[in-house]
């Protein structure tokens, strides 16, 4: 019923075709169109495209398309450098110039920002990465699939892998050693269905080179697979990572960690911790973020990770609290700082929430903030900011969760003065951008009044073609109204029915009549 609505309408329905310019690029890869006055989203559209396109779905208030022929190509599209283009899904940008990818993502993040009601005035300069070789990290799918082994990444919107002979993302030694391992693997096809992808770290200056192989055995089966490290004799530790939640973790060659000097000191990273992607900016990320925490004040560093940033910080004299909820992350800080004599930093294994809850406020603190892609959310930042702490530096990969949450900061009187962007992932439609805040007067009409936040569930359970989820992962902020009811944070709403939730000893009843973003309070 809904779909029948949304065609009348549009006028449009699946199947359509439509001659599109593409205006410019939004998140996640897509190229905004416009047909009659209607959004129409392009995956891999790029801006001034002229692309002849099929309707795929209609929804209300946008439509998705794809191109059938590309009839002109906007004035920085570039051939693709990748020959696995369009096939593979790890690129959105490969066919847009670099310094397009620059403007583009610059646009894009002050696009999201203001969107969200936190809009940024003052100059963006991303600082730019080699295109080439600059992962860190990198994990790779197996597929399995007409007798064949595949071992890359998966098609966009599909589970289809596609082989990667070379990736132009991995160095050298990477690609060598994916590919080692995939032929030792293809040696035994009795494994094939057995071994769901590969993750491979290496040293930002080389030399450690670690893959932790994803299998379904049995525990005693487990040490069989160190075979395939006689496929990629340039491998400096091998392990497999089995069982369900949580995953374990057996170390079958070498050692399991990479080592990274950054800004003076030397970190480890176990295979399956988290630590930035970019060979080639982590340590400007490092700096900038050091930079802008104010010194002279004890420091929190939520989603430590390894010690990547509290670490340095301490190594300047600072005391600083890191928590970390991974346990092989929290492992790997506990040892840097005790390998680097630095006895400032206390290193708390934890879901970030409830450290924030239980540790003590201290006069003048500074927190430094690195949530992973959904954000910090609204419980986490209504706990930093009952903590009034002096700064907040916010570290982000995801410009639409960056501005929701630099829009519930500033309900409670917290605003950026400096940011600062880095391309840790070119060819990507990702960025990584940097954020201080600073306590100035609440916009509340109430000194001192923090605003209620309600956080709804981050999934949205949307169907289509690419599975039980919405076929573009999430509805895009610009075919949606940016309304907000006043002191609520809704992360995302159901489709249908409502949801009752209590917060901060108040009861709120959420109701969303289909259109995301337009929930009622009451």
């Amino acid at each position: 019923m809904k779909r029948k609505r949304a065609e009348k309408t549009t006028g449009l329905a699946p199947g359509d075709a439509l001659e599109l310019r593409v205006e410019k690029g939004v998140y996640r890869g897509l190229g905004l169109a416009r047909h009659q006055g209607q959004v129409v989203f392009i995956p891999r559209g790029l801006p001034g495209d002229r692309v002849r396109a099929r309707v795929e779905s209609v929804r209300a208030g946008y439509v998705e398309g794809a191109t059938e022929a590309l009839l002109e190509g906007g004035p920085d599209r570039r051939p693709s450098p990748c020959p696995y283009v369009p096939r593979c899904g790890g690129c959105a940008y490969q066919e847009l110039t670099y310094a397009g990818q620059l403007g583009m993502k610059e646009s894009i993040l002050r696009e999201s920002l203001a969107r969200a009601g936190a809009p940024w005035p003052g100059p963006i300069e991303v600082a730019p990465s080699p295109e080439e070789g600059w992962r860190i990290r990198a994990s790779l799918h197996v597929g399995v699939g007409e007798g064949r082994l595949s071992l890359g990444l998966r098609r966009e919107g599909t589970h289809e892998v596609v082989d990667l002979p070379r990736c132009l993302q991995l160095s050298g030694a990477m690609n060598l050693a994916a590919r080692g391992l995939k032929g030792a693997l293809e040696g035994r096809p009795d494994l094939w269905r057995k071994v769901s992808g590969i993750d491979l770290a290496e040293s930002p200056a080389g030399g450690d080179l670690v893959a932790a192989v994803a299998a379904n055995l049995e525990p005693p089966a487990l040490p069989a697979l160190a075979f395939l490290a006689e496929g990629a004799p340039g491998l400096s530790g091998l392990g497999v990572v089995s069982g369900g939640r949580p995953k374990r973790f057996l170390a079958l060659r070498g050692s399991p960690y990479i080592r990274a000097d950054v800004l003076g000191v030397s970190l480890r990273a176990h295979v399956r911790s988290f630590f930035q992607g970019n060979r080639y900016l982590v340590e400007a990320l490092a700096r900038a973020v050091v930079e802008l925490v104010p010194p002279g004040g004890p420091v929190l560093d939520l989603f430590a990770g390894v010690g990547l940033f509290a670490l340095p910080l301490a190594a300047r004299g600072d005391a600083v609290v890191a928590f970390e909820i991974g346990s092989s992350a929290a492992e790997d800080a506990l040892e840097n700082a005790r390998a680097a004599g630095l006895g400032k930093v206390r290193v708390i294994r934890g879901e970030v929430g409830e450290g924030l809850r239980s540790w003590p406020g201290q006069a003048g603190e500074r927190i430094v903030l690195d949530p992973p892609r959904t954000g910090a959310g609204g419980e986490v930042v209504a706990a930093i900011v009952a903590r009034r702490p002096e700064a907040v530096v916010y570290v982000s990969c995801d410009p639409p969760t960056l501005g929701r949450d630099l829009s519930a900061f500033a309900r409670a009187g917290y605003r950026p003065d400096r940011l600062q962007a880095f391309d840790l992932f070119p060819d990507t439609f990702h960025l990584e951008t940097v954020v201080r805040l600073v306590r100035r007067a609440p916009s509340s009409s109430r000194a001192g009044h923090v605003p209620p936040l309600l956080v709804l569930p981050a999934a949205f359970p949307g169907r289509g073609s690419r599975g039980s989820h919405h076929p573009f992962g999430h509805p895009h902020p610009d075919a949606l109204a940016p309304s907000r009811q006043a002191g609520a944070l809704v992360d995302q709403t159901e489709r249908d029915g409502s949801m009752t939730l209590s917060t901060d000893g108040r009861r709120w009843q959420v109701r969303t009549p289909g259109r995301p973003w337009r929930g009622r309070l009451r």
